[in-house]
């Protein structure tokens, strides 16, 4: 294959050399433990959102790595959206789950198939006819003011009123599904698991407003805002807030919430979780170039504390201004990440802070190590480090920032620049525009933690890659890092990036075809190497072998 310019940096190679030497310092990303599987999950990979509870979007499948285009209209997707932000492991073999903002779908992907089973409706939620769904991809997005017609047009007067419904799912080890839409959190399995063919059906219902306050943003009439989903290791279920956190029993019969003692404070993310009841979220300020907070709360006892003494904590990081494209709010645009899971290594938890350039940031998920270094700058003796992120771009340019959650594969971290100096208010708008309309953001950077040392060195960065909304994923088997673009000359691909050097390993060309736009979703791969593509009208599945 010819890639393109692997625009790797001239200092590029003298950090990677850098970083060489740094290996017998930090154990091998194939060493390092992972986190420990939830045995309430239907899978260790792809039973939560971001593949498993530390967030860490990262898989062992092997892939085959080259260059291909390849034609959506001659496949068949799992219709839904218009946001289809991931596909999950059914706890039956050969089979998943699409959860999308309309609807939820059974997948019979045994062999080589792709076929739905059943569907239902998400409750709460508006399906999208099939015929709505072609539409929103069959329009040239060339002009703003076409753009937003269109999308208006088939979805209503506020196109990203369909957010966050079915944007942060899971899959329980009774082959539950849980899902939001509004206030209301729904299990959906199947009607006889006997036979799938009998439909699905709703198992149970909870309405978060019973235990969960509204709040206001800008301003505006109070509301319940629900961001986040997770499991602890007890099988309870985890909902993030914009003000705070539920915890509710998997029968979804009673809950418990714990509101952020912050009223400016608000999280626009979902959350992770460690097998000890650590449950990580992070908050950004309401008001630009105030502090966020990142909060470590535990689930102890049957009992969500924020108490010190059960482990809990809080730590201030920086924030910056409200951004003008893709992502949300001042503070971090990504998910908390765990790193570090086996004895002896370093356990932390990351975020990108909300500065307008962006910095990486670890802080230590327990005890503050002895030999913990005081990092200059740092609000909070917490932070076990932060770096600038560069991601090969200008230093002149005023905005550096993510709105995906960080990869992390061992100690190495991968962050992305989603941020353009221009888009829509709404993010639906927004997001179909990036790229087709207005340019595509550029910039991605791999950065390495060492253990000996206590900080983060840059092991590569690539100004020229371009990753627009997609959540990237990591494939160890692979050894190769993928992330959603777009560019004039090609339209929509995902690309691979090799793990060590950076270099572009392949790339899955979709072409001008507005079903190669993601829009938001995470990136996957089957584990025998075909691609799971979440596009805008539904999952795919690409043979790649």
């Amino acid at each position: 294959m010819t890639p393109r310019n692997d625009g790797l940096l001239a200092p590029g190679w003298a950090v990677a050399a850098t970083l060489f030497c740094l290996i017998a310092t930090a154990p091998d990303a194939a060493a390092q433990a992972r986190p420990e599987r939830n045995p309430f999950l239907s899978a260790d990979v792809y039973g939560v959102t971001h593949v498993n509870p530390a967030k860490q979007n990262s898989i062992p499948y092997k892939i085959d790595l080259r260059e291909r285009r390849v034609d959506l209209d001659a496949l068949t997707p799992v219709w839904g959206g218009p946001v289809n932000n991931s596909t999950y492991a059914s706890a039956r073999p050969g089979f998943f789950w699409s959860v999308a903002t309309d609807r939820v779908a059974l997948i019979d992907a045994r062999g080589d198939g792709w076929r739905m089973v059943a569907d239902i409706d998400l409750p709460g939620a508006s399906r999208r006819s099939r015929d709505d769904l072609e539409r929103l991809v069959k329009f040239e997005y060339a002009d703003l003011a076409a753009a937003e017609a269109h999308l208006k047009g088939i979805l209503g007067p506020a196109p990203g009123a369909v957010l966050p419904a079915g944007i942060y799912a899971l899959v329980s080890r009774e082959d539950h599904v849980y899902a939001n839409a509004g206030t209301i959190v729904s299990a959906i399995g199947l009607v006889d698991r006997d036979d799938p063919a009998k439909g699905l059906e709703v198992k149970a219902r909870f309405d978060t407003a019973t235990i969960v306050p509204p709040t206001s943003v800008f301003g505006e009439a109070p509301r319940v805002g629900l961001v986040g989903m997770n499991m602890t290791y007890d099988g309870h279920i985890v909902i993030g807030a914009l003000n705070g956190v539920a915890v509710v029993d998997a029968a979804l019969q009673k809950g418990q919430f714990r509101k952020f003692d912050d009223d400016n404070q608000m999280s626009t993310n979902s959350l992770a979780i460690d097998a000890a009841g650590g449950i990580y979220v992070a908050t950004g300020s309401k008001k630009p170039r105030l502090p966020g907070v990142m909060h470590k709360l535990v689930w102890k006892d049957g009992r969500l504390s924020n108490d010190p003494k059960d482990g809990a904590w809080t730590a201030q990081y920086d924030g910056g201004d409200w951004p003008p494209a893709i992502k949300a709010g001042t503070g971090t645009g990504s998910t908390p990440t765990l790193m570090g899971f086996g004895d002896g290594e370093d356990q932390l938890v990351l975020i990108t802070d909300g500065s307008n350039r962006m910095k990486l940031v670890a802080f230590w998920r327990g005890e503050i190590p002895a030999d913990a270094r005081k990092v200059p700058g740092a609000l909070s003796p917490r932070i076990a480090d932060q770096k600038p992120v560069s991601a090969g771009i200008s230093e002149q340019r005023p905005w550096l920032q993510s709105e995906q959650t960080i990869i992390a594969s061992g100690y190495g971290a991968f962050v992305v620049n989603n941020l353009i100096e221009e888009g829509h208010p709404d993010r639906i708008v927004d997001v179909m525009t990036v790229g087709p309309v207005h340019s595509a953001p550029r910039g991605v950077e791999k950065i390495v933690w060492n253990a000996a040392e206590n900080r983060f060195f840059s092991a590569w960065a690539r100004g020229d890659v371009v990753s627009v909304s997609m959540v990237p994923l990591m494939s160890s088997g692979a050894n190769a890092v993928f992330v959603g673009g777009y560019t004039k000359a090609d339209g929509w691909e995902v690309t691979g990036l090799d793990w060590d050097t950076g270099r572009t390993v392949s790339r899955t060309i979709f072409g001008q075809n507005n079903k190669g736009n993601g829009a938001y979703a995470i990136l996957q791969f089957l584990e025998n190497g075909d691609m799971l593509f979440n596009s805008v009208i539904g999952p795919y599945r690409i043979p790649l072998r």
